[in-house]
């Protein structure tokens, strides 16, 4: 084998460069400038521009909802509020949930969460994931690692020092720990035998933007109904993303409304309190179900993200929950480096799947178990429900705790 065909060796290889796979690379980066780790990030898509002219976003937005602990781990990393001369960072687009308000159709009991209430400035934000995209990836251009895009990962076959990826184009790189990151598409988990578990909830979400009469002023919504959860999150302005929960075909039909008929109908399943629905952007549906591989680790390979674990969007947990999996395995593999040992080594990933593990079934049982609670209609269910937010909200201790794990800073 001529010295031109040799893989490239690199210690750790990231496949996918989308949020959770570029905020992993970002969480090497000290390791990639001050101790030689070697990085290797393979992307499908072509990278979006990075230029630092303003980006203007649609109102057809596409964002995620961030916990606060979630802004602590991006300060961490210097792409919260960046330096001078670095552009904007994450905080530039960031619109701060200040308050949230649970409440049931029909029902009299509501919790309400202030961010004052726990001395935060903000409970969590909600960001484009265009803006996200673009702090990461400026920031990823300045680091040195080797970027493959747009490529596709043909083969990943183990070897005794980890993995070998064979790209599209050709090239091979042998990394010490493989990193799947994209978010379960490529098809290379089921191809590696790694299964995973799936729960169908019979359900769709419908997402799209709408404009409200008056400013929202930080709030943001959860509002369970007969027709299924509907939650809101504010942006800029009067905009609000709405996450609106159907049974399985039912959704179908509000897709079809006319955009009047269709702000008429979300009226009526979840009233005035955000004002009067003047304005809907696209719409879009997705089947909803609970999604987790049966492995996340094996000697030289870890699963991050929605390739690990998809789950309901009722408590907006999941770039939270797969941004403290970043945060762990970068943990872990510095703490390797320092000790001399192989980011992909068994004894690394193991600790790193320890500390996963609790915090990943406790978010899933809380979730999951929102979506099953609201879902029973037995007789005076409703009532008791009714009486549990009505409760929750009276007893400030506990309604401080709740406010916290929705931050992210319970664990």
């Amino acid at each position: 084998m001529s010295e031109a065909t040799q893989p490239a060796q690199v210690d750790v290889a990231i496949i996918g460069g989308g949020l959770v796979g570029a905020s992993l690379a970002c969480a090497l980066g000290e390791l990639a400038c001050k101790a030689g780790l070697r990085i290797a990030i393979v992307e499908a898509q072509p990278l979006p521009a990075t230029d630092t002219a303003p980006l203007q976003p649609s109102f057809d937005v596409r964002a995620s909802a961030i916990a606060y602990g979630s802004r602590r781990h991006f300060e961490r990393l210097a792409l919260w509020s960046a330096s001078e001369g670095e552009g904007e960072g994450m905080a530039a687009q960031a619109t701060p949930i200040r308050h949230i308000h649970i409440s049931e159709r029909g029902q009299l009991g509501v919790t309400r969460l202030h961010a004052e209430d726990v001395g935060s400035e903000a409970l969590g934000y909600v960001i484009p994931n265009a803006w996200m995209g673009r702090v990461l990836h400026r920031r990823l251009a300045e680091l040195p690692l080797d970027w493959h895009c747009p490529a596709r990962v043909e083969a990943l076959d183990a070897t005794p020092e980890g993995y070998r990826l064979t790209l599209d184009d050709g090239q091979r790189l042998e990394a010490g720990l493989t990193v799947l990151a994209d978010g379960g598409r490529s098809g290379l988990k089921e191809r590696l035998g790694i299964e995973s578990a799936h729960h169908a909830y019979d359900q769709s979400a419908l997402i799209a933007t709408v404009e409200t009469s008056r400013a929202h002023l930080g709030w943001a919504f959860e509002r369970f109904s007969a027709e299924g959860p509907i939650a809101l999150l504010p942006l800029s302005g009067r905009r609000m993303t709405l996450v609106w929960t159907f049974e399985q075909g039912a959704e179908q039909a509000a897709l079809a409304l006319s955009d009047d008929a269709f702000l008429s109908r979300l009226q009526h399943a979840f009233g005035d309190r955000a004002g009067r629905f003047q304005r809907v952007g696209q719409r879009h549906a997705y089947p909803l179900s609970l999604v987790t591989a049966r492995e996340t680790i094996r000697p030289g390979l870890a699963v991050l993200g929605n390739a690990a674990h998809a789950l309901h969007p009722v408590a907006g947990q999941g770039f939270n929950l797969a941004l403290r999996g970043v945060m762990d395995l970068a943990a872990e593999i510095q703490r390797a480096r320092a000790e001399g040992r192989a980011p992909g080594d068994a004894s690394v990933l193991a600790a790193f799947e320890a500390r996963r593990s609790a915090d990943y079934r406790q978010i899933v049982r809380f979730s999951d178990g929102l979506i099953r609670l609201f879902g029973l209609n037995y007789p005076l269910m409703g009532q008791a429900r009714g009486l549990g937010l009505g409760g929750l909200n009276a007893v400030a201790p506990l309604k401080r705790m709740v406010a916290r794990r929705a931050m992210g800073l319970e664990r």
